[in-house]
């Protein structure tokens, strides 16, 4: 199967690197909107690099990972549906509902699999969880608590175009709660804050936030997430129920430096610094599915359907810092169709 990746930045030259390695892959072609940096990708690993985008489907590509800038995703994913060409793009679908919602419609009334990258549910903790409370082993659950905090700040020029703190990053743990619980959000009350540079709130963003979720059986939520955690990349997910618990991401390198003198817990000695570090596995699991359902094999096991659910708690987390109030997530979806617009 030959592969035609689209964006070759960071985690695009890491997809690149990883799908050589994955069986059933035959070739590699990438592209990107600066074509030297495509060039420079390509020398590196010795693959091919087209000078556009149209030149990497005439290439005769099986399937394509899209790995561009967010602002590019909905229109790049379009065009891979209009090639027939099955498709993995990383998160978000689009920067916002209605460009999100159009790829839901056009990948559903198609046969062409799109896979979105939500690569937690990829994660061995994450699956070990997932499965000791849907066995029951857990009894009812009653409490997740998600946390999702990068250990410098991005860019200042990744801001603008992110779509904020809740849709870039919190909507990983959106995500990974509907998958591993099975359940929906109902409703959020969130809050953002500034402690850091001026170009988050320059741009309309925050640089730490917090949110309180409801879910449809009752089960409440808190997702925290900040671009400033000192002692590291921080990601870990709580789960309690009435009978037991698991907490996913205490390995080796989490950064949890204790405060208490007669804990035998140590600070690792190299935390993680960032995301592709400690989901490192994650990903690699994540493209190899994909190969499989590029071949026709599996299933997508993250439509944009999905992708959409996730961005919709991400909305309503949105206005809710925006407005100091609880938002039902119903509101929002019914605003996104066309309806009045919750108030204010």
């Amino acid at each position: 199967m030959k592969i035609g990746l689209i964006g070759t930045g960071r985690i695009g030259a890491f997809h690149a690197a990883t799908l050589l390695k994955v069986p059933g892959v035959t070739g590699l072609v990438v592209a990107d909107a600066d074509p030297a940096r495509a060039t420079a990708l390509a020398d590196s690993l010795g693959v091919r690099a087209a000078d556009s985008i149209e030149a990497m489907y005439a290439a005769g590509v099986d399937a394509v990972v899209i790995t561009a800038a967010t602002s590019a995703h909905a229109a790049l994913i379009h065009q891979a549906l209009d090639a027939g060409v099955p498709v993995f793009c990383e998160k978000p679908v689009a920067l916002d509902v209605p460009g999100t919602r159009a790829v839901v419609e056009r990948a559903e009334a198609g046969t062409v699999p799109v896979q979105i990258g939500f690569q937690r549910r990829f994660d061995a903790g994450y699956r070990a969880a997932r499965e000791a409370l849907r066995s029951g082993e857990l009894g009812w659950l009653h409490t997740l608590r998600a946390c999702t905090s990068d250990q410098s700040p991005p860019p200042a020029a990744f801001i603008p175009t992110s779509g904020g703190l809740f849709r870039d990053c919190s909507i990983h743990d959106f995500d990974i709660m509907r998958w591993l619980t099975g359940r929906e959000v109902v409703s959020v009350y969130a809050q953002g804050a500034n402690r850091g540079a001026d170009f988050f709130a320059e741009g309309d963003d925050v640089d730490t936030c917090a949110a309180l979720l409801r879910f449809d059986d009752d089960t409440l939520a808190t997702v925290t997430a900040t671009r400033y955690n000192g002692a590291g990349h921080d990601v870990r997910l709580e789960v309690c129920g009435s009978k037991g618990a698991r907490y996913v991401g205490l390995d080796d390198r989490a950064p949890l430096p204790s405060a208490e003198t007669r804990l035998s817990w140590q600070r690792a000695d190299a935390p993680y610094a960032t995301f592709m570090e400690r989901f490192h596995d994650a990903y690699v699991t994540e493209l190899a599915v994909f190969v499989e359902v590029a071949a026709g094999h599996a299933p997508s096991p993250c439509t944009p359907a999905e992708a959409l659910e996730a961005l919709y708690v991400a909305e309503a987390c949105d206005r809710s810092r925006r407005t100091g109030r609880p938002v039902a997530v119903a509101d929002v979806r019914a605003w996104e169709d066309g309806g009045a617009a919750p108030a204010a």
